[in-house]
């Protein structure tokens, strides 16, 4: 999770919302990325959907079975989608996200019972240190 909000804190310094992850298989990261949506103009350019990509092409393959996500923010539904879509195995996130979370905070799209895979999933790790890197940055962005 050091990784993730070491790629979190990147985002920040390019003035994206800072969210980082970092995607892991047999022990080895395989994939690091974050936000950047406004420097790409592709609003799906979360840290989540980079790193599944980047992850998919390492290991040459659109299913990313027995990978873990490591991720600074509660993932939206679109990125719980893309998780399920992909096979990854385990997200493990540090902070919620009341407003757009997808895991705890705004019902569970992980534990459908219309969807096919689980994604098992945990809360906590650096969670202070994530929320207040984000609560930094849209301090900034209120000024």
């Amino acid at each position: 999770m050091n990784r993730a909000l070491k790629q979190a804190q990147k985002a920040f310094d390019i003035g994206e919302v800072p969210v980082g992850a970092v995607l892991v298989y047999k022990e080895e990261i395989i994939a690091e990325s974050h936000n950047s949506p406004i420097s790409t103009c592709d609003p799906s350019a979360h840290a989540e959907i980079n790193v599944i990509r980047d992850g998919a092409k390492f290991l040459k393959n659109y299913r990313l079975n027995n990978t873990s996500l490591y991720v600074t923010l509660e993932p939206c539904a679109m990125c719980c989608g893309a998780l399920i879509h992909a096979r990854v195995e385990n997200l493990i996130f540090s902070a919620a996200d009341l407003k757009s979370g997808a895991v705890v905070s705004n019902g569970n799209l992980l534990d459908s019972d219309f969807i096919n895979h689980k994604v098992n999933y945990f809360q906590g790790p650096l969670k202070d240190e994530s929320s207040d890197l984000l609560k930094r940055f849209f301090s900034q962005k209120r000024l």
